[in-house]
């Protein structure tokens, strides 16, 4: 070998054989799937994954949730039949790979600059607590979607979900920026569909001072950031440090994951040290109109329904109707309530350095949701069985 040649190194590959089992019975469509690498110990960084379920691949991610560049997870979904296994192939390589799936979820943050209506990419950003954040960023804070509802969270002290409804289903945030224009709306985009006032729109996690719920506020620094854009799985962050709560001092960040195929929600609420006695409080909105409805059964699940003014514009837009429903464990629940503007229920996680619960919505404009308040209760429940009945993944050596 002449010197000063240079060798290229050898890409190193593991395969692996996953049993993904459904103990459920009812079929699961898209059903997540998340492996975490520390767990494989691996002697080597993972830079591309190859998921085949049988001889079709699936597509698949690779997220890397801490921010240090290198993957943490391998997430894909799959669909499951009522009471199936499925074994999938799963092939781990430090090569890295330009190939690509189509997208079926997307997460956008946006920075404003001195241009009008010119705008930078952002992953992250941070504030001063005493900062006025609400306009810092396009559409107010982070946003992300999959094909059948389109979500933002406010990057201020409500932190709370604002929710964008489809009339079809597909990707519209990177064109329409949350705010389509007249010509996209003749072409049939949605839009807002939801004003969330004082409110916590759709399982926002807030405070609560006994009688009704409260921001997230005072803190020292507030922040957002995207973890992941897809193609199977929009992953974003609302963080916050030093909130004074309940006489402790928190670091609080809460994890928003929203899966291909899926109008719910994931909610992963983390912090940096067990919690002591403190209680929060979620649910959804209470939504006005003539044919407003709530439905609970007592035991960690809410739902409502309504018609209302999104915007305060009410020439050009029309009213919207939207149900919501929120879903905690019964491990957390404290007690069930309710103030002037939430259908809620209290939680808390002492000992814990966090939990885990789900939020979802609907819109009457889909041409593929449900049309009613009834139907959408009836669906509450069933989504909540499904969330019940976890499927149990198995590394087979």
């Amino acid at each position: 070998m002449a010197a000063g040649t240079a060798t290229a190194a050898v890409p190193a590959t593991k395969t692996l054989h996953l049993e993904v089992s459904n103990p459920w019975n009812e079929t699961k469509t898209d059903e997540p799937v998340v492996v975490r690498l520390d767990d494989l110990h691996l002697d080597f960084t993972v830079k591309s994954a190859t998921v085949c379920n049988g001889t079709t691949e699936i597509p698949s991610q690779l997220d890397d949730i801490d921010g240090d560049l290198r993957a943490d997870e391998l997430a894909f979904v799959i669909d499951l039949p009522a009471r199936s296994k499925a074994k999938v192939e799963v092939t781990l390589s430090t090569e890295k790979t330009d190939k690509s799936y189509p997208p079926r979820v997307y997460a956008q943050m946006l920075f404003r600059t001195h241009k009008k209506d010119i705008y930078a990419k952002g992953v992250s950003i941070a504030a001063y607590g005493t900062s006025d954040t609400y306009t810092v960023l396009h559409h107010h804070g982070i946003a992300f979607e999959s094909e059948l509802n389109a979500w933002r969270i406010y990057f201020n002290e409500k932190q709370t979900t604002d929710l964008y409804g489809k009339f079809r289903k597909g990707l519209e945030i990177e064109e329409s920026l949350f705010y389509p224009t007249d010509e996209q709306l003749q072409r049939g985009f949605g839009d807002d569909v939801i004003m969330v006032k004082n409110s916590c729109g759709a399982g926002t996690l807030k405070g609560w001072n006994g009688t009704e719920a409260t921001h997230v506020a005072p803190v020292v620094i507030r922040g957002q950031r995207i973890i992941a854009t897809g193609p199977v799985r929009a992953v974003v962050e609302a963080e916050v440090k030093g909130w004074a709560y309940q006489g402790s001092e928190l670091n609080m960040v809460n994890r928003y994951t929203l899966y291909a195929g899926h109008r719910d929600a994931q909610v992963d609420v983390l912090f940096d040290r067990p919690l002591g006695q403190e209680v929060f409080a979620t649910g959804v909105q209470h939504i006005a109109g003539a044919d407003q409805a709530m439905y609970s059964d007592h035991e960690g699940l809410v739902g409502s329904w309504g018609t209302d003014w999104p915007v305060n514009d009410t020439v050009k837009y029309k009213k919207e109707t939207v149900g919501l429903g929120t879903f905690i464990p019964k491990k957390y629940v404290v007690k069930e309530v309710q103030d002037k503007d939430n259908y809620l229920y209290t939680l808390s996680a002492s000992g814990q350095t966090g939990f885990r619960y789900w939020t979802t919505f609907t819109s009457r404009k889909e041409t593929f949701g449900y049309p009613d308040a009834n139907r959408w209760f009836d669906y509450l429940q069933t989504w909540r069985k499904n969330l019940e009945q976890p499927i149990s993944i198995t590394l087979i050596e």
